[in-house]
């Protein structure tokens, strides 16, 4: 039973550059400009008239745009819950300019071990993690880490916990690594890892959606019965201003929003091809947690009950269902 119709959130690429080079993605060896200030403002009003409620300023990384301070204040004072991922590379120097502008601010760590972390990445930006948590902390943030798990870290999750996130108060995000196109992320997570990782996910700090578990174990989305809601639920804007569908990573169709992206998604186009999502032979299998997660939270089904305990301990850690509450009245 579909409990939600409208999109819920937008992932809005600000750039597809970044200062890092991690091995599992591939978005950093694209060409690509920076979004326009006068391009978001309309797309924000668009959005909030469309129903979403969650806007991540994406790349790439985010903070290589000199305006996102802007984007993020705008649509913090929109009303939008807003969420931003950072390397950490460029914190120390936006801090005081993003303070109290990002309802979720991640930082990516992958390891308590600076050295394993910094490959994974292609550069050297464990310290400024460091760094960045410190900044963030001083300043009264409460920022997370956010931890891709690999077959080839999985050992690092534990020391992470200890050394990192509760010495600083921090919730863990666990995020199960996936592949797509030709993006490949090693050896595939055994099911004594996915066991290994829901139980790690009960305990204080730790934020992992056990859906994402149950999913992995029933072999992912399933053209024949999909449970991804990727084109109803989220909104990909790239940096050229197109809207791209059934999502990012498959970016079949690219449409150029012309100062109407709420006519554009309404448009018979577009609903065509919303409704193929989780249904193209590319879709056989998906695990990608991005879009598993809104697709969670808008069907009344096992994967809804399964995620909600994470999603309701989350947000009541964070302190984000405040500002959930006043989006409903």
């Amino acid at each position: 039973m579909r409990l939600v119709r409208h999109p819920v959130l937008c992932n809005y690429y600000v750039t597809y550059r970044c200062n890092a080079r991690c091995s599992f993605c591939d978005i950093w060896e694209k060409p690509s400009p920076y979004i326009q200030l006068a391009d978001v403002e309309q797309n924000l009003r668009d959005l909030r008239e469309l129903g979403v409620q969650v806007i991540d300023f994406t790349g790439g990384e985010p903070l290589l745009h000199q305006q996102i301070d802007t984007f993020l204040a705008l649509a913090h004072q929109m009303g939008f819950i807003t969420t931003l991922t950072t390397n950490g590379l460029l914190y120390p120097k936006w801090a005081e300019r993003l303070r109290g502008k990002v309802d979720m601010l991640h930082f990516s760590l992958d390891a308590a071990d600076k050295n394993l972390h910094d490959q994974g990445r292609g550069v050297a930006c464990f310290d400024f993690v460091q760094e960045s948590i410190r900044i963030a902390k001083s300043l009264g943030e409460r920022p997370d880490i956010l931890f891709t798990v690999f077959s080839g870290n999985i050992d690092q999750v534990e020391r992470v916990y200890h050394e990192i996130a509760l010495p600083n108060n921090l919730m863990l995000l666990l995020n199960p690594a996936f592949s797509y196109n030709t993006v490949e992320t090693g050896t595939p997570l055994t099911p004594t890892d996915l066991d290994y990782l829901s139980a790690f996910g009960k305990r204080r700090n730790v934020y992992l959606n056990e859906a994402f578990m149950q999913l992995r174990r029933d072999g992912g989305n399933h053209i024949s019965d999909p449970v991804c809601k990727a084109a109803s639920t989220t909104l990909v804007i790239s940096p050229e201003n197109e809207l791209i569908l059934p999502c990012y990573h498959l970016g079949e169709q690219k449409f150029k929003i012309t100062r109407n992206l709420k006519q554009l998604y309404r448009s018979e186009e577009i609903r065509q091809l919303v409704a193929l999502e989780g249904r193209l032979p590319a879709c056989e299998g998906c695990t990608i947690n991005c879009y598993m997660q809104p697709s969670f939270a808008v069907e009344l089904n096992s994967y809804f009950w399964k995620a909600l305990p994470s999603t309701i301990k989350y947000n009541w850690q964070k302190g984000t269902w405040k500002r959930l509450l006043k989006q409903v009245v």
